[in-house]
């Protein structure tokens, strides 16, 4: 059980550096969103809280 807290709390960081990467990179959240298999408002409310100087609108 400890691997798969491991394996999460990682997968957590590389999702939350390449979205910190993807913004930097002029990325919207809907492109983010559509890479993620989620809907932008779901990226934008899970992954903002995260990122350094989070965007506060939404970019289409």
């Amino acid at each position: 059980m400890a691997a798969v807290v491991a394996l999460r709390l990682m997968a957590d960081r590389l999702e939350t550096a390449a979205v910190t990467a993807a913004l930097e990179q002029g990325w919207s959240w809907t492109q983010i969103a559509q890479a993620l298999g989620v809907s932008k408002q779901a990226a934008h409310k899970r992954l903002s809280p995260h990122m350094p100087q989070a965007p506060q609108t939404f970019r289409s």
